[in-house]
């Protein structure tokens, strides 16, 4: 007989011939889209069993959903794949669970299996909230599958059943006596036939002695075989058991790991099938925290695995300490991958007649309708700046090791990485309210933001923000113009960054210009040299290129690391909107072999369904009241403006009476400024100074004390508004 056993990563088949195996090796025979093995597979009952196949429902990730996949069981393997109707079921041993799919040919997908799973390393659970779901889960994946009715699910669970129970755990000594017994070998009959045949005694000797040394180098091979054969199986059975453990206790599967003594699996038994309610909401609380960058944990096996997020949303960095997420924190938290669907239909707005009537204007002090807007202000527009917040972590670390070059070099990635979301977004950021706030607690990123609107004219937005080792402040002041055919932004402050080691980096923005207003796709670009100031070794110059007509290369950024002396110490190459390379020494110009350059930061994907706002997935996350936060808002956040949170919902017209009520509130504002209005969390350093963050916020935060932070967003008082308007 020949033995077929699984490699405990399930994909890797060992096969050990015995001795006197006059069985055919077994073959793979692909039937419609069911996997089989002929020959002699491995059968605690001696005996093959036939298979079941039907349509089942697996979830994906909440932007695909449940779909629909053609699953096949048989010889104690599963397999799935896209294929909506195959051409025949695989013998007559396939029992079809459930009615077969549409027959249209035009819906017919022909492909091979994108999944299989080997029920001999896997378990599953049935759920107690939905009678049509239930879960497998092997050591790398958990498959969530949903049935068409109650019936056709405990179809699917006796088959189940009926299949695991031929691979229970089974001793060692069964297949191993190899080990245990003494095989030996006798050459009395061939040394007898051998002198009948006149051959001398010393030449029989000979050949006895070359015979007991061949035999004895074979039985070494065939002990060395069955040992290796024995840490094998023992190796799976173990890993086995500890996926039935880690599942039993509430761990999930990717996140098992062996770190009990194996001694212990045989102190108890632990049920491979269960169906109790902690372990069902432990797996809906898994299915609930899925999101678009977690797609990898419920993708068929053939999609791939999406770079991470480096990754968006994803941290990414040299040191995994670093980049470790809060798992508890995690847990709370699921962030949405889309905008609500629009309440109403958009209605179109006359551009020229918008821009006819405030040539050469403030772009700040001209009322638009949310037409023009995205659903975000510009508090929160600043907190966008710190999506790869994970390049500054990076730094730090590198900079904790001695290597100020590379600090300063992904310090100078972050500088650039902050314009990547600005491509395609043509719409303008609410204006805030004078004393609007908005917090971002991101706890998977290691930081805390809170920004404040600390004065009406000049318009100033002070920020804050702590991370892994480092804070980030800014005060800023948009100035910005038409000029007919484009508008120009030109950010007036500076932005600081200091590390706890006490190096800091302080640069500015550069000017950005949209273009084609009246004719053409609307486009922007930014331009202008950004200055990366440090207070030790090195400083950074970037230089963004401006548009020509004749450039085929556009969004170029180049610049150098100079150290104190001036002496150019590195270069950098890419785009604002792709990525940032570095290359030691000076370059004039990118070298034409890349794989001399070493990547700094790449931009991560965009949402695949993406709206006329073209937010990013980390955008569309930041207007988003998740369970539970409204409460411990205070009434100054950004997330409880009305207009803003109607243009999200799509509720235009609302959007609209709403703005042009809260603007009528914002007349108000100057004068409670010049009366002596002062911010509540921010305060200036000096007369000139930078406004700095005060503390305090998040303490308040913990109790729900918001002494001192009035309702913004509220209906005026009528008699309060006249006495504004008359003096």
């Amino acid at each position: 007989m020949r033995v077929r056993e699984m490699h405990p990563l399930c994909c890797i088949t060992l096969e050990t011939p015995e001795i006197g195996d006059q069985s055919p090796e077994p073959t793979l025979l692909r039937t419609g889209s069911a996997v089989v093995y002929s020959g002699s597979d491995i059968n605690a009952g001696g005996s093959d069993v036939g298979g079941v196949a039907g349509i089942l429902y697996k979830w994906t990730n909440y932007h695909k959903g449940w779909r629909s996949r053609w699953f096949t069981l048989r010889n104690g393997i599963l397999s799935y794949s896209k294929n909506r109707r195959p051409d025949h079921l695989g013998g007559d041993d396939i029992k079809l669970i459930g009615k077969l799919p549409d027959s249209n040919p035009s819906r017919r997908k022909h492909g091979k299996s994108v999944g299989i799973v080997h029920l001999k390393v896997s378990s599953f659970r049935e759920s107690r909230s939905d009678s049509r779901r239930f879960y497998i889960f092997t050591a790398t994946k958990s498959l969530h599958l949903r049935t068409h009715s109650k019936k056709e699910r405990a179809a699917w669970i006796e088959a189940l059943i009926s299949t695991r129970n031929l691979f229970q755990l089974r001793p060692l000594n069964d297949n191993l006596n190899l080990l245990q017994n003494d095989v030996s070998i006798s050459t009395e009959r061939l040394k007898n036939r051998l002198l009948e045949e006149g051959i001398g005694e010393g030449l029989v000797q000979d050949c006895e002695k070359i015979m007991l040394s061949e035999f004895s180098e074979i039985k070494g091979q065939l002990k060395s075989l069955c040992e290796e054969r024995s840490n094998l199986l023992d190796t799976l059975r173990q890993l086995e058991a500890a996926n039935i453990e880690g599942e039993a206790s509430g761990v999930h599967d990717g996140e098992f790991q062996l770190m009990k003594q194996f001694s212990s699996l045989g102190r108890g038994k632990y049920s491979e099938y269960s169906t109790t309610e902690s372990s069902d909401d432990i797996e809906k609380q898994e299915l609930d925290e899925a999101s678009d960058e977690e797609e990898a944990n419920y993708l068929d096996a053939n999609e791939c695995f999406s770079e991470h997020q480096t990754s968006g949303g994803s941290v990414v960095g040299d040191n995994m300490e670093n980049n470790t997420i809060d798992a508890s924190a995690q847990a709370l938290v699921v962030r949405r991958t889309k905008l609500p669907d629009p309440v109403e239909k958009e209605k179109g707005v006359s551009l020229w007649a918008m821009i006819k009537d405030n040539v050469g204007k403030d772009l700040t002090r001209v009322c638009l309708p949310v037409y023009f807007n995205e659903p975000i202000s510009s508090l929160q527009k600043c907190f966008e700046d710190l999506e790869y917040s994970y390049l500054l972590d990076r730094a730090y670390e590198h900079g904790k090791s001695g290597n100020s070059l590379l600090r300063i070099l992904n310090v100078a990635a972050f500088a650039v990485s902050g314009y990547a979301s600005t491509e395609g977004r043509n719409c303008k950021p609410f204006n805030p309210l004078l004393g609007e706030t908005y917090e971002a607690d991101f706890p998977e990123k290691g930081i805390r933001f809170f920004s404040e609107k600390v004065s009406h004219h000049p318009t100033l937005i002070a920020c804050h923000c702590e991370g892994r080792g480092w804070k980030f402040w800014a005060d800023s002041n948009l100035k910005s113009k038409f000029w007919g055919r484009s508008i120009q932004v030109d950010p007036v402050g500076t932005l600081t960054l200091e590390f706890d080691d006490g190096e800091i980096f302080q640069w500015s923005k550069v000017t950005t210009s949209i273009y084609n207003l009246i004719l053409g796709k609307i486009y922007c670009d930014h331009h202008g040299t950004m200055h990366i100031r440090g207070n030790r070794q090195y400083s950074c110059k970037l230089k963004y290129k401006e548009p020509s007509i004749i450039e085929r290369n556009p969004h170029q950024v180049h610049g150098f690391v100079e150290d104190v002396s001036g002496k150019k110490i590195a270069t950098l190459f890419g785009k604002w909107n792709e990525s940032m390379y570095y290359i030691n020494g000076e370059w004039t110009s990118k070298p034409k072999d890349s794989s001399i350059l070493s990547l700094l930061w790449t931009r991560n994907n965009p949402p695949p369904n993406l709206t006329r706002y073209n937010l990013s997935s980390f955008a569309i996350t930041l207007n988003e009241l998740t369970p539970g936060l409204k409460e411990m808002l205070p009434p100054t956040d950004s997330r409880l403006r009305p207009d803003q949170r109607h243009l999200e919902n799509g509720e235009y017209d609302k959007a609209n009476a709403e703005k042009l009520r809260l603007e009528t509130r914002q007349r108000m504002s100057r004068k409670l400024q010049e009366n002596g209005w002062k911010p509540r969390w921010f305060q200036r350093e000096g007369e000139d100074g930078t406004f700095r963050y005060m503390g305090g916020y998040w303490e308040a935060r913990e109790t729900a004390t918001w002494d001192g932070c009035p309702n913004i967003f509220g209906e005026i008082d009528q008699d309060l508004l006249n006495s504004f308007e008359g003096s």
